[in-house]
């Protein structure tokens, strides 16, 4: 007996998804009934005033009303509400004596039902929906999409920005509804630039009104140049709080009514930025980073009282990957992911405990049918005390795969020059690395140097010598400058073709490594699965390079300044992630004397590096004024203490006087300079001063030491002598005996000799700075 055939097997539906749906759904339903139940109270509230009703009996009294007029009970509502307030946003009713048309029912003024009116009940009607929003924990961008839809798409608007004012004037987009999410990352911060049409509002208090757009070449946030804009300052208890921005989708006409109405709707949007969590940052820089990713990505801030995860940002991948959950930026992890929550918080805590990233091969581990997709290679990886970033990947489809590894070998194009002949072929991919028409005569490797930028054409010799010269095969990565004006990061690969041992060709292959590129200097890290691991490294090392200089430049010659011969290193953490905060400075000042300064932040990350950059620079500028060391490091102390996430820092500061050979110096609790005089090594007792950043008004004490022509000075940060394993005085110690071992040699060779000699074990970065006295 045979058995019946069976047909397809229905897949078993997303029950989670669907949960969430249903959720989502009962919440905006709560939502509205919040909305029209604050309205109906507040309304209830008038007639209990005016009537000297009880709660009850208002409430009946105002059913009576709505079944009489032939209104429905929200409108009356509303026009009761602002019979007795005036309209939405304005602090009191009409001026005395003025004559606003209203009749009465039963002795309740209700308003004519012309288009003002109608405007006026409309704005109730949403602002009531907006405070429902927010008591019901909605999200700004939520309460932004209620004020737009409700209130100003009706006047023909296209997006509503709203940004709260921080305590340095910085505008933050608290939230926006209308606008594209790319769109809405380049507008998270706007810094307080002089003069800027955003901060002219934010300073003189005023609405600005834009119908036909942008007045100058300056960029406001809206779909193009000419879209008129509204500006409109957000006041609370008489401050200016923040401002909101409304766009059209080109230019319109904001007469006095459109005016009338934004500016009501102004008030409930100030409130609810007023009622926002104080002190929770965006991820700043983090968020158009997170963006240029092509692989799932999202921001986590960790509640500091409760510990609760939120969402702060998701890139375009992870947005596709939560469909089902509305507006899921600013929610809880475990609304978002609630079967994964629980192990994307373990890995979260562990990341930040422990400073260092942590991975998973999937998330949740045990994956159960019914339930959503896995998130595979899960990367966690700490940015400050309070938020980490989760990377991952996708499903592991395999015709998904397959797509994903075609269109990364789309980057990848061939070339071959036969120096015969003179001919070059290019595969059809070159022409779209290097931006131009198929067809147009292909460019010889040699005659490459015109499309590269100027910086990289000594990189495209060094690989011709290579391969002309001595005949081997080799790689680089440059920049290629398209002529539409686009900068492409490309690396070429190549090798020689030889007959009977002669050159007679080049043959190789171009791919545009840009996206990676990206992602490396961003988070110094790669997905890039398809590169060999030899060229990864290299590509890796080169930008852990670029970082390291363009946070603290290191001195590549012997520097001669008046009286001294200079020479500074900088050595970086063994963990790429663990950027430090060391700095060091030598400066020549106009009196003639020469600032040298070396400094350690506390920390590691983001805020220590930011940090470190605004001491170092300060003190540059004060070093201008021509105060002592003393001086010139209780100002820097200030400075610390006013500085974004209060940190502290130690740090060193001398001015040396080649008219007297003479060293003036202050410490804030760093670690004694090393004099060195004629082979014998001396550690100089520092005054006992405070750390930068502890406490308010802070004298430093300075003392004098006169040098010797061919003394060496040495300043250093503590990641030369600390130890796990023993104390700061045997690695003084330790430093102390390997200067004196020096050979006599030129500073440049000293500073390399001594800083390969001293090494500590804390995998901290160092900075060491060398002084001679000419």
């Amino acid at each position: 007996m045979t058995k019946p055939e069976q047909g397809p097997v229905e897949p078993e539906p997303d029950r989670l998804a669907d949960a969430v749906t249903q959720l989502t759904a009962e919440l905006a339903a709560l939502r509205r009934d919040a909305a029209r139940r604050h309205l109906l109270d507040l309304a209830g509230g008038v007639l209990v005033a005016q009537h000297s009703l009880t709660p009850g009996e208002a409430a009946d009294h105002l059913a009576r009303l709505a079944e009489t007029t032939g209104v429905s009970t929200e409108d009356l509502a509303a026009d009761i509400v602002n019979g007795a307030t005036g309209t939405p946003g304005t602090a009191a009713g009409p001026a005395p004596g003025t004559d606003t048309g209203p009749r009465t029912v039963d002795g309740v003024a209700r308003p004519e039902y012309d288009e003002a009116g109608t405007a006026d009940r409309r704005a109730r009607l949403v602002e009531a929906g907006a405070e429902a929003a927010a008591q019901t924990g909605g999200t700004v961008d939520e309460i932004a999409a209620t004020l737009l839809k409700g209130g100003m798409r009706p006047l023909g608007a296209r997006a509503l920005w709203l940004f709260r004012r921080t305590e340095t004037d910085c505008l933050q987009l608290a939230g926006q509804a209308g606008a594209n999410p790319l769109e809405a990352s380049h507008w998270r911060w706007v810094p307080p630039t002089g003069g800027s049409t955003l901060h002219r509002v934010l300073g003189e208090g005023t609405p600005l009104w834009l119908p036909d757009g942008t007045v100058s070449a300056e960029a406001l946030p809206g779909p193009a140049p000419d879209s008129a804009r509204a500006v409109l300052p957000l006041r609370q208890r008489g401050v200016v709080t923040g401002l909101a921005l409304v766009d059209w989708p080109g230019p319109a006409a904001l007469d006095e009514p459109v005016r009338r109405a934004l500016t009501g709707l102004a008030a409930p949007a100030a409130r609810i930025l007023d009622a926002g969590p104080p002190g929770t940052a965006e991820p700043g820089a983090l968020t158009p980073l997170l963006d240029l990713l092509t692989h799932p990505a999202m921001a986590l801030r960790a509640d500091p009282e409760s510990g609760t995860l939120h969402v702060e940002h998701l890139n375009r991948p992870a947005l596709d990957s939560v469909r089902h959950v509305h507006g899921p930026a600013g929610r809880q992890l475990a609304q978002v992911f609630p079967a994964m929550h629980a192990d994307l918080a373990r890995l979260a805590a562990a990341a930040r405990e422990s400073a260092a990233p942590q991975r998973a091969a999937r998330v949740p581990v045990r994956h159960r049918a019914g339930d959503p997709d896995p998130l595979h290679d899960v990367r966690v990886l700490p940015v400050g005390p309070d938020r980490t970033l989760v990377l991952w990947h996708g499903a592991t489809d395999p015709g998904l795969s397959l797509s994903r590894v075609l269109g990364r070998l789309e980057n990848l194009a061939a070339f071959e020059d036969d120096l015969i002949t003179g001919e070059s072929r290019w595969s059809e991919q070159a022409y779209r690395v290097f931006g131009l028409e198929p067809g147009t005569s292909p460019v010889p490797l040699r005659r490459l140097a015109p499309q590269l930028h100027r910086e990289d054409t000594g990189k495209l010799d060094e690989l011709l010598t290579e391969l002309t010269q001595r005949r081997e095969g080799g790689h680089i990565v440059v920049r290629a400058v398209r002529e539409d004006g686009g900068l492409r990061h490309l690396r070429i690969a190549a090798e020689p073709l030889l007959t009977g041992g002669v050159l007679t060709g080049i043959t190789g292959v171009y791919q545009d490594v840009s996206a990676q590129h990206h992602t490396e200097i961003a988070l110094s890290a790669t997905f890039d699965r398809l590169t060999a691991a030899q060229t990864q490294a290299a590509l890796r090392q080169q930008l852990v390079l670029q970082l390291q200089q363009a946070i603290v430049p290191e001195v590549p010659e012997l520097q001669r300044l008046p009286g001294l011969q200079v020479a500074a290193r900088y050595r970086p953490a063994a963990e790429e992630y663990r950027v430090g905060g060391d700095w060091y400075d030598v400066l020549p000042l106009p009196d003639g004397r020469v600032l040298v300064v070396t400094g350690d932040i506390a920390g590691h990350g983001i805020d220590s590096v930011t940090g470190m950059v605004a001491l170092r620079n300060a003190l540059r500028g004060l070093a201008f004024t021509g105060h002592t060391p003393g001086r010139l490091m209780a100002w820097l102390n200030e400075v610390t203490l006013h500085t974004h996430g209060r940190p502290t820092a130690t740090a060193v500061c001398g001015l040396y006087d080649p008219s007297d050979h003479t060293l003036r110096w202050a410490s804030a609790g760093h670690l004694p300079p090393v004099l060195l005089r004629e082979g014998a090594a001396e550690l100089l007792e520092p005054p006992r001063s405070i750390l930068l950043g502890a406490v308010p008004d802070v004298a430093y004490e300075e003392t004098v030491t006169r040098l010797e022509p061919g003394d060496t000075l040495m300043l250093y940060t503590d990641g030369l002598v600390e130890s796990r394993r023993t104390g700061i005085d045997q690695g003084l110690d330790r430093l102390r005996r390997a200067v004196e071992r020096l050979e006599p040699a030129d500073l440049d060779e000293q500073a390399d000799a001594l800083l390969a000699a001293v090494t500590g074990d804390t995998d901290d970065d160092t900075s060491l700075v060398v002084v001679r006295v000419s």
